[in-house]
């Protein structure tokens, strides 16, 4: 394994395991694998990208220290040269962390200073200017991030919010700097070390930017950003003879399917309307859920009377919604009970039959992949952009593990298409 990648969710891992898969151009990508969590084996001798899962993103940031110290420490022993730590393209996070205790954490262990930190990923919207975040054409605390229940995004300034995360100073490359090249990029690096900043925020409202930035790091031992940092990262490997730029193959799954949905974020509450315009939904309340009258039988019932249909489950709330209910009950009661909820779902509806799975939502999809005992998975083709098809070598299933605000109005049905259709490269 030469490249390794610590995620701090599940759609996160499988969106920058999908774009070290693709890789840019002719060449192709690298020959990627996705686990959910640690693993306790070795990873398969043609492997040269692994990506660990963490569900990391909301818990106190010192478990998540421990997690990705530990996630570092089986890709050393597989043997990687270079590591990314992953974060959402929306720098979801806290002022407390946990974006900058664990980078820095991974830096100490590394012994490393003047590390690329840049969420863009221009594909979705996200980019970054003057250490700003944008989100299309607002401001990260403008773009409906500042209602997130868990990491409410109040300032667009990433390098200021990183700042009060961390112990030590945040740097900045502005664009104007990464419009001037390579070598521009690395002096500015360089010097940021020097002066002790060891992590800088980088600028890039392009792909060409990113690709850019992944050639300067060609040499960097870590990375931190959005699936966007990766672009550049496979073709280093490749021209250098060490990978061998392998196009992916997809044979698609067929058999019952299942649609699970746990985020409220606009974008996948407009997709659910949609989806139900021709299509099954079963909308489940907290207050049900809390109350004891909505259970994993009548979820599986609902679900498996559909088989054929495209069936959707869904929790996805408004913001005030779901605000209103972790104050009645609590954010962690609630999130704990959801999660399990559908985590035992998924695992009676795949023991069951269902071989096509699709899940929204950061958090629910960390629960689900967590429950299937899914071993590592292949990557597949793009459903949209940084959602790619995950295929567990251990169990015959295909999924898609989509984050809140990404995909189509149409996304679900996509999906599921895209999860059957037949052999692709």
């Amino acid at each position: 394994m030469l490249l390794g990648v610590i995620a701090d969710d599940f759609t996160g891992a499988s969106d920058i395991a999908n774009t070290l898969t693709k890789g840019q151009g002719r060449q192709g990508g690298m020959v990627t694998s996705q686990y959910i969590g640690v693993p306790n084996y070795n990873a398969a001798a043609e492997i040269e990208a692994g990506v660990i899962s963490l569900k990391s993103r909301s818990i106190p940031a010192a478990e998540a220290v421990e997690l990705s110290l530990a996630a570092l420490s089986w890709l050393k022993g597989q043997g990687c040269r270079q590591f990314v730590f992953k974060y959402c393209s929306t720098f979801d996070s806290t002022e407390k962390g946990n974006i900058g205790p664990v980078a820095e954490a991974l830096a100490e262990a590394l012994g490393v200073r003047g590390i690329v930190a840049c969420p863009a990923f221009p594909a979705t919207g996200r980019t970054v200017y003057q250490g700003h975040l944008f989100v299309h054409d607002k401001p990260l605390n403008e773009s409906g991030m500042q209602n997130h229940p868990l990491t409410p995004m109040i300032d667009a300034n990433i390098r200021r919010w990183l700042q009060r995360q961390t112990q030590g100073r945040v740097g900045l490359v502005p664009i104007t700097t990464v419009r001037r090249g390579t070598a521009a990029i690395r002096s500015t690096l360089q010097k940021c070390a020097d002066r002790g900043e060891t992590l800088v925020i980088v600028d890039a409202i392009n792909d060409n930017d990113l690709v850019r930035i992944g050639r300067v790091c060609a040499k960097a031992v870590l990375l931190t950003g959005g699936s966007g940092i990766a672009m550049g990262l496979p073709a280093n490997f490749i021209t250098s003879g060490l990978a061998a730029g392998k196009p992916r193959v997809f044979r698609g799954r067929q058999g019952p399917e299942a649609i699970l949905a746990g985020s409220c974020s606009g974008t996948t509450r407009d997709q659910i309307a949609v989806h139900a315009r021709d299509h099954p939904v079963l909308a489940i309340s907290v207050d049900d859920v809390m109350g004891g009258r909505t259970t994993v039988s009548n979820i599986v019932a609902f679900v498996t009377a559909n088989h054929g249909k495209s069936p959707l489950v869904y929790t996805s709330g408004t913001p005030e919604q779901v605000a209103e209910a972790y104050q009645r009950y609590g954010r962690e009661i609630v999130t704990e009970r959801l999660d399990r909820l559908f985590a035992e779902t998924a695992r009676q509806l795949v023991n069951g039959g269902v071989r096509r799975l699709v899940v929204a939502g950061g958090e629910t999809s960390g629960a689900v992949a967590q429950a299937l005992d899914l071993g590592d998975l292949a990557i597949g083709p793009e459903v949209s952009p940084g959602v790619p098809i995950l295929l567990s070598r251990r169990r015959e299933i295909a999924l898609a593990l989509k984050s809140g605000n990404f995909g189509s109005p149409a996304f679900f049905k996509e999906a599921l298409l895209a999860l059957a259709a037949g052999p692709s490269r």
